[in-house]
């Protein structure tokens, strides 16, 4: 486009492909001043317009009220006219009587007089039928309230003349005229309770009490339509209330319905049963509205808004129930409303579920490591937050065992986040972590979060579910979980977090060492040949020796990050034991080395290994974390290594000393190494933090599980060892026997 500059653009080069600024704005000028002017032109037309039609409807309605006028003025002169009428009549009467009575006079006084006169035959006709038919005279009385629509001077009167035996022929046409006038007046939008039920009275006088009451269920119903009308566009701005007021609005309704359904039809069960169908359909409305109006599903404000929705509706159904007994429409509300429940709970779980999968997705290790607790939490009480009492007592179950899914959910992402995950279907491949719990302290941190939101955070949480179920006779509305069975899901989840990591952690240990560090079967083919009886220096395997270590120095870093929570130490050291065992007891390939018809056992390597089962129980026994499953799975293995070598020929009553030499020779072990004299690669740094405990009550703690015990784990020194392991040793006696754990099981 070639546009030709201006005088100050002379100086500057012109190009054809350059526009110049000047031409633009002209251009554009011109096209917005002719849109102006034409919108301008538009506007002036339609404020003509609109003053016209304010000038035709004022004068319209100027001219309507002058017609009504005229139409009262011309109803006053037809009630004149009306009067007249009347007024004449009764004179006409009077005028009749009085000329019969002259002719009566007359003929007295004329006895002669056989001949009747026709004027005065017709006069006396006249008067006869006059004073003897009063039906003209009423009907004309009943005419005049009803075009005067005076209705109840009306009914009084129908009432009267119908108890003087009046044929019911003669009434019906004003009878249908009354009720139609009557109809007409109840329909009326804006008229008063007080009014409608005296046109209602009316109709029930003129033998009409069914159509008496639709018209009464109508009104309400129609005065209701208005009022929710007219609250409807509020209820975006009071998104999470709204659901109260219409509640308020319909049972509200509902109950002054009843109550002159009662007072004006009686109790009926014809008329009660009219008014449940009519109230269950009000109900189904509000229930639609409070749908159709709700904010989003997924989103805190629907829950509390259902929630608050449910809590009025059922309290103004408990109101109405004690009203009037046949009034029950709780079980009405709550099939209505939970199927919706049930899907915000639904939205609002997964958006629940999403954050804790986002908590662990953006990889934060500072939130992992201090604040996931908080922040499950947070997630938790945002929905929890939201439930009013009666969606706790009716929904309660639903929502306990979604936090119980959501908690599961939780462990999978701690889980996912604990190194040398076997399992990768725990959590969605799409639900990959960044961060990664290398260190003991950082899987230990993720540890005690899980136990702090199971044994503490959610407990608490919760309680009011329980406590409104405890409220009640027996379990109510869906809060049909007992709490110890709510609290067993989430130990199962706790137990699934805990096995993984001493799984890890026990594999992690047999395959990570090479050498005599290394735990394999064959280092109990290596004997000399002696018996470890006649050794003072008799120890533990260095596989041993290096599992005390690390049960030290991991019970020094659980003493830091879980403080506070002995109990979850205990467990933890107690199931790393448990799991060590357990390993043992099951692994075909240790044992296929004792069964090789090539290898070449010797007693020692039998004394050998039950000397370290031995081990592995004193450790268990003197930190306080025994358990029976710990006692258990090494007699198994003591037995199965007896069957074992006893297979080659060794006589175990013959090469086995006494049970006292493996427990002294244990105790023995663990003082060494608490000394630090061992020739284990135990660190240094670590050997002040020794778990053992010192009281001598340790028979309580020895017979039951570790998850029982809340005691603190102290440090130990030698002495302490010594009494301890004195004070227990007949227990351990009488616990492992080199025989059968089947028949050991059958002794008294």
């Amino acid at each position: 486009m070639v546009m030709e500059s201006s005088e100050e653009d002379d100086e500057y080069v012109a190009h054809e492909w350059i526009t110049p600024q000047s031409s633009v704005s002209a251009a554009y000028q011109s096209h917005t001043e002719k849109g102006i002017r034409k919108l301008c032109s538009e506007l002036l037309e339609l404020k003509d317009a609109v003053e016209n039609l304010c000038g035709n409807m004022q004068s319209k309605y100027l001219a309507f009220l002058r017609l009504h006028e005229e139409v009262v003025e011309v109803e006053h002169e037809l009630i004149n006219l009306q009067k007249h009428v009347s007024a004449q009549g009764i004179l006409v009467q009077d005028l009749i009587r009085g000329v019969s009575r002259e002719l009566e006079t007359w003929k007295k006084l004329d006895p002669d007089c056989t001949k009747p006169d026709p004027v005065c035959l017709e006069l006396t006709e006249l008067l006869a039928k006059t004073t003897t038919d009063p039906k003209p005279s009423f009907l004309e009385t009943l005419d005049g309230f009803i075009v005067e629509h005076r209705v109840e001077e009306a009914l009084n009167l129908l009432e009267t003349e119908e108890k003087e035996n009046v044929q019911a022929a003669e009434l019906l046409k004003r009878k249908e005229t009354l009720e139609d006038q009557l109809v007409t007046i109840a329909q009326q939008s804006s008229l008063s309770i007080f009014e409608l039920k005296k046109a209602l009275s009316g109709l029930i006088k003129l033998d009409k009490p069914v159509l008496a009451h639709q018209l009464l269920l109508k009104a309400y119903g129609s005065k209701l339509q208005k009022r929710v009308e007219s609250f409807i566009p509020s209820c975006s701005v009071y998104q999470e209330t709204y659901p109260a007021t219409l509640s308020q609005l319909v049972f509200s309704t509902i109950s002054n319905a009843a109550k002159d359904s009662v007072s004006l039809f009686g109790d009926a069960s014809s008329y009660t049963n009219r008014v449940v169908q009519w109230a269950e359909y009000e109900i189904e409305t509000f229930v639609r509205l409070v749908k159709e109006n709700s904010p989003l599903l997924e989103t805190a404000s629907a829950l509390r808004s259902a929630s608050v929705c449910i809590q009025a509706s059922l309290s103004h159904c408990a109101i109405l129930e004690k009203q009037q007994k046949v009034l029950k429409f709780s079980k009405v509300v709550l099939v209505l409303l939970t199927p919706y429940m049930e899907e915000i709970l639904d939205l609002n779980f997964r958006r629940a579920r999403r954050r804790v999968v986002e908590m662990g997705r953006e990889g934060d290790p500072e939130v992992m490591l201090t604040s996931s607790a908080k922040v499950f939490m947070s997630v938790i009480k945002d929905n929890l937050d939201q439930l009013t009492p009666m969606a706790i007592s009716h929904f309660g179950g639903i929502v306990l065992n979604k936090i119980l899914q959501l908690f599961d959910r939780y462990v999978d992402i701690l889980i996912k986040a604990l190194p040398n995950t076997e399992d990768d279907s725990l959590v969605d491949s799409k639900e990959h972590l960044n961060f990664r719990a290398e260190t003991d302290s950082q899987q230990l941190a993720l540890i005690g979060a899980a136990y702090s939101v199971s044994d503490e955070l959610l407990p608490v949480a919760v309680s009011q579910f329980f406590n409104l179920q405890s409220e009640k006779e027996g379990p109510g509305g869906g809060v049909n979980l007992e709490y110890k069975d709510w609290k067993r899901h989430l130990g199962h989840s706790l137990d699934r977090l805990r096995d993984h990591f001493c799984r890890q952690y026990v594999l992690n240990f047999v395959y990570s060492r090479e050498g005599e560090a290394r735990l394999d079967a064959r280092m109990y083919l290596q004997g000399k040949g002696d018996d470890l009886f006649w050794d003072p220096e008799a120890l533990p395997s260095y596989p041993f020796q290096a599992l005390f270590g690390r049960l030290q120095q991991l019970a020094s870093v659980a003493g830091d990050v879980l403080l506070g929570k002995e109990k979850v130490q205990k467990i933890l050291l107690s199931r790393l034991t448990e799991t060590v065992v357990m390993w043992l007891s099951d692994e075909q390939e240790f044992w296929e080395v004792f069964e090789n018809d090539t290898v070449q056992l010797q007693p020692s390597g039998l004394q050998q290994l039950i000397l370290d089962m031995r081990f592995i129980v004193e450790i268990a026994v003197c930190g306080r974390y025994s358990t029976r499953t710990i006692h258990q799975l090494v007699s198994a293995i003591i037995m199965h290594a007896i069957r074992a070598f006893s297979a080659k020929g060794i006589d175990p009553q013959s090469a086995l000393p006494e049970d006292e030499w493996f427990v002294d020779t244990a105790k023995a072990a663990i003082s060494k190494l608490v000394q630090g004299t061992s020739g284990s690669d135990m660190s240094d740094e670590h050997d002040e933090h020794i778990i053992l405990h010192d009281d001598d009550d340790e028979d309580e703690d020895e017979e039951s599980d570790s998850e029982e015990s809340t005691d603190s784990i102290p440090s130990l020194d030698e002495s302490s060892c010594d009494s301890f392991a004195s004070a227990v040793a007949g227990e351990i006696e009488s616990r492992v026997y080199f025989t059968d754990p089947d028949e050991s099981d059958q002794q008294p």
